[in-house]
């Protein structure tokens, strides 16, 4: 089983090295949202240094998790790749926790990396506390938006049509998260889309990095968090197909 387990997840980890068009967005969009945020106003609009990193980091986990994930497994499954590693010895929960422990890995570098940049821009220090707590909360708000993913995944069979439904659902969180936070749309609209994945997942990241004004708000985050997880997970793998066909 040792065995079987390795040689997924360097098959997998190779397969996400060479999908550098995910990569590249996953690591660029939030550090260029860091940048072009770096502003005396642009900070205070979107509630501070701690928010823009969450927001920021929010961003980065969505399109690896969203864009890079549901594709790659969409691909595979249209070009018959689970349909093959199916009648090997490895068995199938082996097959999907090998890509999705791939993702977990690529969350926390992305999330890192947004955070070292983060903290240098807005010159803040944190500690090695903060840093864990911040990579902890990575994976949480990561299985929100690999749970999306597999939704996607498993309710769209062609790649195609997964591939446009991705782009679509991630403008939409892009949206949500900085008209929520930048007020821009009225108060009701920003209460909204504090409640939506990319909300609670900013919350819960500014929530670690600044402990002091820890309150209901990110606790209750958590749980919807857990929730949307669960929720999506469910539909996911209730209507995932194998095949294509």
């Amino acid at each position: 089983m040792q065995l079987i387990l390795t040689s997924l997840f360097r098959a997998d980890w190779t397969v996400l090295l060479k999908n550098r068009r995910s990569l590249v967005i996953s690591l660029a969009l939030p550090v260029v949202l860091l940048i072009t945020t770096n502003s005396a106003r642009g900070t205070s609009r979107l509630g501070g240094a701690f928010v823009i990193i969450g927001l920021c980091t929010a961003y980065g986990l969505a399109a690896t998790s969203i864009l890079g994930y549901g594709l790659t497994v969409a691909r595979d499954r249209e070009q018959g790749v689970f349909q093959r590693l199916r009648v090997t010895p490895a068995p199938t929960w082996a097959i999907m926790g090998s890509r999705l422990g791939v993702q977990v890995i690529a969350n926390l570098a992305i999330a890192l990396v947004v955070l070292v940049v983060g903290s240098a821009i807005h010159n803040v220090a944190f500690s090695a506390g903060k840093y864990l707590l911040f990579l902890l909360v990575s994976i949480l708000g990561g299985a929100v938006f690999l749970a999306i993913g597999q939704t996607m995944v498993g309710l769209l069979k062609s790649a195609d049509t997964v591939n446009a439904a991705a782009r679509i659902v991630f403008v939409v969180l892009i949206f949500l998260g900085l008209s929520g936070q930048s007020g821009v749309l009225g108060s009701t609209w920003e209460s909204i889309s504090q409640w939506t994945p990319v909300g609670v997942v900013m919350t819960l990241f500014a929530g670690v990095l600044n402990l002091s004004a820890w309150g209901a708000r990110e606790t209750l985050s958590i749980v919807a968090c857990f929730g949307y997880t669960a929720f999506f997970a469910a539909i996911g793998i209730r209507w995932f197909q194998w095949e294509a066909r």
